[in-house]
Formats: structure tokens, C-alpha cells, sequence
């Protein structure tokens, strides 16, 4: 593998553990979040993965970060980036084919999944 293919870096980070989940419940319904709501909205996460994951997806450029210090305690919230909008269209892409491929999940064969929101 040629470790300067296009392919081989996203999926670097995008194949981290966590990263595509922290994505999606990002997109649902392009809303912002405060770090506990992603923290209470993906079970089983901890805080440490939570705060490196957003970190990478931020340095990627996929997620923004914004800081409310006007009160106390200081919030912040995410938020997807352009290119984190422009991403949601390959995880539309991902259910799909596991749809058609894997996963006989009628509640998910709907246009808008109550579940992820996709």
C-alpha cells in the first residue's frame, strides 16, 4: 500500500473507532452539540476517545469547534464543517449498500431512520 494514497489517508482517520458515529450524530438534522450531548447520545465512549476523536475530525477540518465563555461554565459546541456536510452524502452511500448488501434492518429501509437519522 502506498501510504501517500488519497484512499489509504481518509480511511485513516475515518476508520478510527468512533469517528464515522461522532460524524453522523453531528448531521442529524445539521445541529450543533455540546460536548456532554455527544458524550450522553454515543454510549459507551470515553470522555478521552470523545475529546481526541473531535480533535482529529477538527484538525481534519470536518467539525468545528465553538467557545461560549460568556458564562460560566464555558460550553463548547461542535458543529460539521462545509466538508463535514459534503460528507454525509458517503455515509448515506455506507447504509445503503449495507442495506442492499448485509443487513435486512426494515426500520432502516425508510427515507429518514428514526435510529441514526439518515
Amino acid at each position: 500500500m502506498d501510504y501517500s494514497c488519497t484512499i489509504y489517508k481518509t480511511a485513516d482517520f475515518i476508520g478510527k473507532k468512533w469517528t464515522l458515529l461522532i460524524l453522523l450524530e453531528l448531521c442529524k438534522g445539521d445541529k450543533v452539540c455540546r460536548y456532554q450531548e455527544l458524550k450522553k447520545s454515543l454510549p459507551g465512549i470515553t470522555a478521552k476517545v470523545l475529546s481526541q476523536r473531535l480533535k482529529e475530525l477538527e484538525h481534519e477540518g470536518l467539525v468545528k469547534k465553538r467557545i461560549d465563555s460568556s458564562s460560566y461554565p464555558i460550553k463548547c459546541e461542535y458543529s460539521l464543517t462545509k466538508a463535514g456536510q459534503d460528507f454525509v452524502p458517503v455515509i448515506k452511500s455506507m447504509k445503503k449498500w449495507a442495506l442492499k448488501w448485509k443487513y435486512k434492518n426494515n426500520e432502516c429501509r425508510g427515507t429518514r431512520c428514526e435510529r441514526c437519522g439518515i
